[in-house]
């Protein structure tokens, strides 16, 4: 996933590298002798030891000598780097990373780097990389560890998927259905979208595919009774986890706003997941951006991540909104969905090409 963008971070990374060791001196083993040049080239006659006192070296002092010579500090400086962080501001933009996400890793990578003390033998690779995962997983944030959410509520757990129409939130919606029954979670869905008839069908399909439940109403009904009626009906059959659909909203669709506002009213979902397309770039992060303000979020779905060779809306949409990536879809089956794992994903962004 994210070549584009993993290429510019394996570039930034060795151009760093690179830097750092020219910038440090060698380690040292052991201190360079002192020498003072005699006044005169005659030689030093030898003193008799037995008039000579023995002077004695304090225990330890070659020792710590050595350590010190060893373990001597040197600094990074912020004009060593700036240039490589340029290039790396640019490479970010390029790979649709979010200006204001941009502007947080070139921040967070300057104050790790520049103006620290490193011990002269530090691994060079490990000090860059561990700037850059830092800085990443800063941006990226924890994550959130569904499963646990679901055993930690009061049953039925009620999740409303929203969002954009086209950017795939029914077969989302789907692919989260298999991911929990394969957890060992039932499930229920809601037809909420009854805007349009061909979304009823559409989820009705995966429904029967995938072997579970769909309430649904004509077309043209009350969304907030068909969810109202889901979450009622996985009560009475000790259902685990609620799955609402809802229709596409845009953020200046006031009446599609008033109506899930309405449905927060009455179903009071436990989690409202906002899905959009990774490949839609710096617009899905502005979209996620407007709708959070208009309507709020507790959660993140970007669909289409296997499509999306650059990966900006990936690291940027949950630092941009404050709200964590929940999932990620990664291809057109039901088992093509992934829990998103920010550790993960830097432990790939920072791998080899």
């Amino acid at each position: 996933m994210f070549k584009a963008l993993k290429e510019k971070l394996f570039s930034a990374r060795k151009k760093l590298e690179k830097t750092i060791e020219e910038t440090a001196p060698e380690p040292s083993n052991t201190p360079e002798p002192v020498s003072k040049a005699l006044p005169h080239s005659e030689p030093v006659p030898e003193k008799s030891p037995a008039l000579e006192p023995e002077k004695k070296t304090p225990a330890g002092f070659t020792e710590k000598i050595v350590s010190f010579v060893r373990d001597r500090e040197f600094i990074i400086s912020e004009k060593d780097i700036s240039d490589i962080l340029d290039e790396l501001e640019m490479g970010l933009l390029e790979s649709d990373v979010a200006f204001s996400v941009t502007e947080e890793i070139l921040s967070r990578i300057k104050k790790d780097l520049s103006g620290s003390k490193r011990k002269i033998g530090t691994s060079v690779d490990s000090i860059v990389k561990n700037a850059l995962a830092d800085a990443l997983l800063g941006v990226l944030g924890e994550g959130v560890d569904i499963c646990a959410f679901i055993r930690e509520h009061e049953r039925p757990v009620k999740i409303l998927f929203t969002g954009v129409n086209g950017t795939g939130k029914t077969t989302s919606i789907a692919k989260v259905t298999r991911f929990l029954q394969n957890n060992g979670f039932s499930v229920v869905l809601g037809a909420g979208d009854t805007f349009r008839a061909g979304a009823i069908e559409q989820i009705d399909v995966h429904g029967e595919r995938l072997g579970v439940k769909v309430i649904q109403h004509q077309e043209g009904s009350d969304p907030t009774a068909v969810l109202f009626d889901t979450v009622e009906y996985a009560r009475a059959h000790k259902i685990d986890v609620v799955l609402g659909d809802t229709a596409g909203r845009f953020h200046n669709r006031a009446n599609l706003m008033n109506q899930l506002a309405k449905i927060r009213r009455v179903i009071k979902p436990d989690l409202i997941v906002y899905v959009d397309e990774a490949v839609a770039g710096n617009d899905a992060v502005i979209r996620a951006e407007e709708f959070s303000k208009s309507v709020g979020m507790d959660a993140i779905m970007l669909t289409k991540v296997d499509m999306d060779p650059k990966g900006g809306a990936a690291i940027s949409i949950a630092h941009a909104v404050g709200k964590p990536l929940l999932f990620i879809g990664t291809g057109q089956g039901y088992d093509d969905v992934m829990a998103f794992n920010p550790g993960l994903v830097v432990e790939d962004l920072l791998g080899d090409t």
